[in-house]
């Protein structure tokens, strides 16, 4: 079982981050083999970036929803999501060019995502009896100090 950390904590980072949303809605479910590949594509991303900090990528946070699943990650900056979409080397643009060939035609699946440059201080992140995983990496859990607390104790 996940360990539950108790309490109300925040995290801070000293450097600005990227929030990049990614994530797919499957439009005809029957048209299974169509749809499939699109959403079996993110883990071999994911297990290329965890086992490769150097590329900028921080963590990811998975989100199921009844249509589909979306990720919300975290990178070091726009740079690096950026090197890692377009190298040929990566897992990204062969996933990319398959769905461009196949899944796009079909509209079977349909894809999104949103990038967000987030400069340093111009965030909130309030976490309360939550596991650490819920955090993205590099920023760090503290427990938050007065002024952090009123805005949201107030919500």
């Amino acid at each position: 079982m996940v360990q539950v950390v108790p309490g109300r904590f925040t995290a801070r980072t000293d450097e600005p981050f990227v929030v990049f949303i990614i994530g797919l809605r499957v439009n005809r479910f029957f048209d299974l083999r169509k749809w499939l590949p699109t959403a079996m594509a993110m883990g071999p991303m994911l297990k290329e970036l965890y086992q490769h900090p150097e590329k900028g990528f921080l963590d990811a946070q998975t989100f199921l929803y009844w249509r589909g699943i979306a990720l919300v990650q975290y990178w070091r900056s726009f740079e690096d999501l950026e090197r890692f979409a377009k190298d040929p080397d990566d897992p990204h643009m062969p996933a990319w060019q398959r769905f461009n060939q196949e899944a796009r035609k079909s509209g079977s699946v349909g894809i999104f995502h949103e990038t967000y440059l987030v400069e340093l201080g111009a965030y909130e992140a309030i976490y309360a009896n939550m596991p650490p995983s819920a955090s993205p990496k590099p920023p760090r859990w503290y427990p938050p100090s007065a002024q952090e607390r009123a805005p949201a104790a107030a919500s």
